[in-house]
């Protein structure tokens, strides 16, 4: 028998998958507990339908991630810190010291996107690196004053 998958199984398939399995597997267990349906033209149509919307909506998301690029490549952050004796830092800027600033920015990015290349403990600019989608790659500077 021959099913399409409609969930992630581990080991079994992923989600559009179709698979040959056995009749009692597919009806005892990936029907009966939601992981799969069995191949038709009906749930093939569904599928197809499914992984046009999922493109379209992929395509909708890198142009917006896009064009936020653009934006966030001109930005500077401008973070004020303590300093010392021949003005060393105190501390370093973090992850969320950027995420709180690019916020007041007004833009709102998730702490996991926003990678930082080097540390932020001298005084001058740094550069941000922030995935928005897969192989877009926004770059924003950090200008860290006393």
């Amino acid at each position: 028998m021959e099913v399409i998958f409609i969930k992630d199984l581990k080991n079994q398939g992923k989600k559009g998958d179709i698979k040959k399995v056995k009749d009692g597997y597919a009806e005892n267990f990936l029907i009966k507990n939601g992981y799969a349906v069995i191949k038709n033209k009906e749930n093939l149509a569904k599928l197809e339908n499914e992984k046009k919307q999922k493109a379209t909506e992929d395509a909708k998301n890198k142009q917006t991630a896009l064009e936020m690029k653009k934006e966030l490549d001109k930005l500077v952050l401008d973070f004020k810190v303590k300093t010392g004796e021949n003005d060393k830092v105190f501390g370093s800027v973090s992850i969320k010291q950027v995420k709180d600033a690019l916020l007041k920015a007004g833009y709102k990015i998730e702490k996991s996107k926003i990678e930082l290349t080097t540390s932020m403990s001298t005084l001058g600019f740094h550069q941000i690196n922030i995935d928005l989608y897969p192989g877009v790659k926004a770059t924003i500077k950090a200008h860290i004053i006393k």
